[in-house]
């Protein structure tokens, strides 16, 4: 998958990983507001493996990659 298929899975609703990552573990999702949000527009999260979400910016490596995978 690469991440032109990824930013059409995650506005479809899915959670990506990619293999290159150095933890296993670590995914990303979109995240669209609510009226209750602080945040007005959407924006991607990261969940590292202490599971404490973080916002997320792909890398150019990450934009390049081609072994990005669906998180079941």
């Amino acid at each position: 998958m690469d991440f032109a298929d990824v930013v059409r899975a995650l506005k479809a609703g899915g959670r990506l990983t990619r293999q290159g990552w150095n933890a296993p573990g670590q995914w990303i999702e979109l995240q669209v507001p609510d009226a209750h949000s602080k945040m007005q527009r959407p924006y991607v999260y990261l969940s590292p493996v202490d599971g404490a979400l973080v916002p997320w910016a792909p890398s150019q490596g990450d934009m390049l990659a081609e072994d990005w995978e669906a998180v079941a």
